[in-house]
């Protein structure tokens, strides 16, 4: 490869970047532009860890035969442990050297678990690289990106191609961080704000009292007899029973368009955004209706395991409420705000005085129009901290639970 090649292939790289591609077609298009300049590359893999509440890392593979990227996301198992500790990564990892560089063959297959799969696909070389980050670029477990190049030519790799690779992949790995970075930025907010706050926040919608006015489905639930459970049970069953029931709840909100706002010890604060507000009167009873049959099987399991059990109480309500920031400059919360806010929660507090499981307001049976069949009055009541008096609705045909 030419000085000339080089440079445009580090431009290339230095673009993409800049551009924003993601990781796949990064190592793509790198992988095939080294063929194209004579480096017989027939595999390229790079492995970089993230920050994500499920998944540890992210390892992108590159194949000759396919011309294609495959991604595969990868968590905290055992197995998944274990094979990284007998990868030729972990290696580089307990050595701190930069590179490691096998030639493939009968001699070298038991050295490492994944010589004998390459040797079975005609691979003759490997070269191993850790591209390692300064301790404050940093973020969570993402200290490094492992890459590894491999060659089925006869010979393997020339020694001026592992130059030249040990020369360029920092670049691809500096891309590479580039876009998982992005991809965490993305993550955490939506994970800790909501899938639609943390779009906006990321468009640039940080400025303190900016908000606007948006006419949405509030939801509130909670929990029956938490404050009982939590001072009955033992502290260390109640994260995992916080957590149980809000794998069942948030999962069907999010299924049918809705967007988790706040998670307050028991209570899930929530929104369907109503562009058209008879549809998202629909999903918001869609979701309840889902999520209390995921209740039910929580609780079939946590029975079996002699845990303790609860159900859902929710509120649901439509209106107009102001949505943006608000806080302080140095705290902020990407929130709605409003009367319809204080309302919805004491409606769903209100599940517990009439004995009913779900309490929608006059306001969403209302915007149900003809679809508001299964819903039937409670009678009017008044509400803490709300000027007049509310009829509230309830199902009166519940959705069938399966056993």
């Amino acid at each position: 490869m030419t000085e000339r090649e080089l440079f445009e292939l580090a431009h290339w790289i230095t673009q993409a970047g800049l551009a924003g591609e993601d990781e796949s077609a990064t190592l793509t298009g790198f992988c095939e532009r080294l063929n194209a300049l004579g480096i017989p590359l027939t595999r390229g893999n790079i492995v970089i860890d993230t920050l994500h509440p499920v998944y540890q890392g992210r390892a992108f593979t590159w194949k000759r035969q396919t011309r294609a990227t495959a991604l595969t996301e990868y968590g905290r198992s055992e197995s998944q442990l274990g094979r990284w500790e007998h990868s030729p990564f972990y290696a580089l990892e307990k050595s701190g050297d930069p590179f490691l560089r096998r030639r493939v063959n009968l001699l070298t297959a038991k050295e490492f678990p994944i010589f004998p799969e390459l040797l079975e696909q005609g691979i003759t070389d490997y070269l191993a690289i850790a591209s390692r980050f300064a301790g404050a670029g940093v973020i969570g477990d993402m200290d490094c990106a492992y890459s590894s190049w491999a060659t089925d030519a006869p010979g393997g790799f020339k020694d001026n191609e592992i130059d030249t690779l040990n020369e360029i992949v920092s670049l691809v790995a500096l891309t590479m961080k580039s876009a998982s970075l992005a991809r965490i930025a993305g993550t955490l907010v939506e994970t800790y704000l909501g899938r639609d706050p943390g779009r906006k926040v990321l468009q640039g919608r940080i400025e303190r009292g900016v908000t606007e006015r948006i006419d949405a489905v509030l939801w509130f639930s909670d929990l029956r007899n938490y404050t009982r459970i939590s001072d009955v049970a033992e502290p260390a069953q109640i994260i995992p029973l916080l957590n149980d029931y809000a794998d069942a709840i948030v999962s069907a909100i999010n299924q049918f368009g809705g967007d988790v706002l706040k998670l307050i010890g028991d209570g899930t604060l929530a929104i369907f955004p109503a562009t058209d507000r008879a549809a998202a009167c629909q999903a918001a009873l869609e979701a309840a209706a889902h999520a209390r049959r995921a209740v039910s099987v929580v609780n079939h399991r946590r029975a079996a395991a002699a845990m303790p059990l609860t159900e859902m109480y929710l509120g649901l309500h439509a209106g107009e409420v102001l949505y943006g920031n608000i806080g302080r400059r140095e705290r902020l919360d990407f929130t709605v705000v409003g009367p319809a806010v204080n309302e919805v929660s004491r409606i769903a507090n209100m599940c517990r005085l009439v004995d009913q499981p779900m309490l929608v307001s006059a306001t969403f049976a209302a915007a149900l129009g003809e679809r508001n069949g299964s819903l039937v009055s409670v009678g009017r009541y008044a509400l803490r901290g709300v000027s007049r008096p509310q009829e509230l609705f309830t199902l009166y045909d519940e959705p069938e639970v399966p056993e």
